[in-house]
């Protein structure tokens, strides 16, 4: 087995990176289902994670380290190039980190970093004409996260990217009502009531493609896809429509999203049903009833929604998407 064909890579994890104020996103579209209009960035953090890939047999099968850039080195180089990187994205930061890398150290094939948010939130404050918010105090926030990965290759054309990423973690969204989940299959192994409304909590990750991977790391607002709209679209659907299974959940959520922002080509889901378990289902007087966090094992869908999914759809047309 030749070095080229081996799995090799080494790299270093939980790369914490807190930069202020850098550059502000702003100028990108507004769409209907969302408020957010921009980042101040403020507090730019991640939590990164870095893998080298190249020529390193011999650290591994004669110990010799002569090739090796050591790990702590790997985390320094990301924190000093924060620094020096003035753009307003996570993913035109670990772009710019990537090619750093590969132009500092020639020995090196590709450099891949995925990277977790960090994410702060503003806090009102008492001001001289009443709640105010303040210009630098923040609240880290529990809440879901932006998520990127960025993985650029050394090639005979120069550095290319060849592989990106966008995307939300963490989203947790429970729905009281407005959803249901029957006619499935009954068998000997069914215990499973059918549900004619049902409140539905979920867990997704949304991850997203661009047509040109270019479009989300060259800091350009026009083309740039804010996972904070990906998220308030998913937040939208799950509101308008009558769930019928959380996988036509995320299909909806998926053609909507693809509809809204022309310039990607694929979202990605894995989505966690956490549904609560009930308890109490009537409450004299009310509409209400009492439930309890469900038992341990969970059930779990993975799907991509892809742009021909618009045209079987018949909501894209030779390219452009039909509004809505």
């Amino acid at each position: 087995m030749s070095s080229q064909e081996r799995v090799m890579y080494y790299g270093k994890g939980d790369v914490f990176v807190f930069r202020t104020y850098q550059k502000p996103l702003e100028g990108i579209k507004v769409i209907p289902e969302s408020g957010f209009t921009g980042r101040n960035n403020v507090i730019f953090g991640m939590n990164a994670k870095i893998a080298l890939e190249g020529d390193f047999l011999h650290s591994f099968t004669k110990a010799d380290n002569s090739c090796v850039v050591a790990t702590d080195s790997m985390k320094n180089f990301i924190l000093r190039q924060a620094a020096q990187y003035h753009g307003p994205t996570f993913e035109g930061f670990l772009h710019f980190v990537c090619n750093c890398f590969l132009n500092t150290y020639s020995h090196i094939t590709s450099v891949q970093i995925i990277a977790d948010e960090i994410p702060f939130e503003s806090v009102q404050v008492a001001g001289q004409d009443g709640l105010e918010t303040s210009p630098v105090v923040y609240r880290h926030s529990r809440n879901e996260l932006i998520t990127t990965t960025v993985k650029v290759a050394r090639t005979e054309n120069g550095n290319e990217l060849v592989k990106q990423e966008s995307g939300m973690k963490n989203l947790h969204l429970i729905k009281v009502k407005g959803s249901s989940f029957y006619g499935f299959i009954q068998d000997e192994y069914t215990t499973l009531p059918e549900a004619q409304d049902r409140p539905l909590y979920i867990y997704l990750d949304i991850i997203y493609r661009y047509n040109n991977k270019a479009d989300a790391v060259y800091d350009n607002p026009a083309v740039y896809v804010p996972a904070e709209q990906v998220r308030d679209i998913a937040a939208s659907m799950f509101h308008s429509l009558n769930n019928k299974s959380i996988q036509d959940l995320i299909y909806q959520i998926g053609l909507q999203v693809l509809e809204r922002f022309p310039q990607l080509t694929e979202v990605q889901f894995e989505s966690n049903n956490r549904t609560w378990e009930p308890i109490v289902e009537h409450i004299p007087e009310s509409e209400g009833r009492v439930f309890t966090e469900p038992r341990p094992p969970y059930g779990f869908q993975g799907f991509v929604v892809s742009r021909q999914d618009l045209v079987n759809e018949g909501r894209e047309i030779a390219g452009e998407s039909v509004k809505s």
